[in-house]
């Protein structure tokens, strides 16, 4: 098995299992786009997890499966990749990325796909692709650029240099750094606490945000006075301003 869902009180635990190293090889990949497919289907998971362990998160693509790809293989190999990459992105729930160890190229990759990253303190991550003669290909030019800008994504991927938890997290790569053996424990506090919310409200969120970036401004507003107004056909929406206005804020009691 190279990764699983374990889920519990609305969490799902998407657990890369392919040690040593956790290499992204051709099975994982497809694997995870399963799983996040899973994830997105069922009504009982609500929140998300991406977990390599408490070793660490993942380490890159399996280079010696690639090393021997020709580019015909690659040009049809590259459109799965990116599909399973996507899938995770586009969990329509939110996800969090708990990273311990080294979250390098395709792990990197793996965890800009979250919208939440907690790091180990020891954590080390990179694109270090560029010493392979290449350029990462999991979305990293894409996603790693506008998370943290054109000018920081070009440095990392540029030079391929690891970086520390610490800078990560000045530059906006991560979100929280945290003790080692603190990442999962956090991470799944994020997740059980966003897991009790709106399911409807808090998928409309990230859709608002993740399709309004790669739209102009007029259009990503379109889409949020949709998504806004849509709502309120919801129970859950029925049930935050009933108990706004009987309890006041903070204490509605989502299904």
């Amino acid at each position: 098995m190279t990764a699983y869902l374990q889920v519990a009180d609305g969490v799902a635990t998407l657990r890369l299992d392919r040690p040593p190293m956790n290499a992204l090889d051709i099975a994982l990949q497809d694997r995870l786009g399963e799983l996040a497919a899973e994830c997105a289907r069922r009504d009982d998971i609500r929140a998300v997890v991406l977990w390599g362990g408490e070793r660490l998160f993942a380490a890159g693509a399996d280079v010696k499966e690639m090393r021997h790809m020709s580019h015909a293989e690659m040009v049809v190999r590259v459109r799965d990749l990116h599909a399973a990459y996507t899938a995770v992105a586009r969990i329509p729930k939110p996800v969090v990325a708990a990273i311990t160890g080294y979250a390098l190229g395709g792990g990197c990759e793996l965890a800009l796909c979250a919208d939440h990253r907690i790091a180990a303190d020891d954590a080390r991550l990179g694109q270090p692709e560029i010493l392979l003669g290449l350029i990462p290909g999991a979305g990293g030019t894409q996603r790693l650029a506008r998370l943290i800008g054109p000018a920081r994504a070009k440095d990392l991927i540029f030079t391929g240099r690891h970086i520390t938890s610490d800078e990560a997290l000045a530059i906006g790569l991560v979100d929280r750094v945290v003790p080692a053996d603190e990442v999962h424990a956090q991470a799944h506090a994020w997740a059980a606490r966003l897991a009790k919310g709106p399911a409807l409200a808090l998928r409309a969120a990230k859709e608002a945000v993740d399709i309004g970036l790669e739209a102009e401004l007029d259009t990503g507003l379109a889409l949020e006075r949709s998504l806004f107004a849509g709502l309120f056909a919801t129970e859950d929406r029925e049930r935050g301003m009933r108990s706004f206005i009987e309890k006041g804020p903070g204490r509605a009691e989502f299904l």
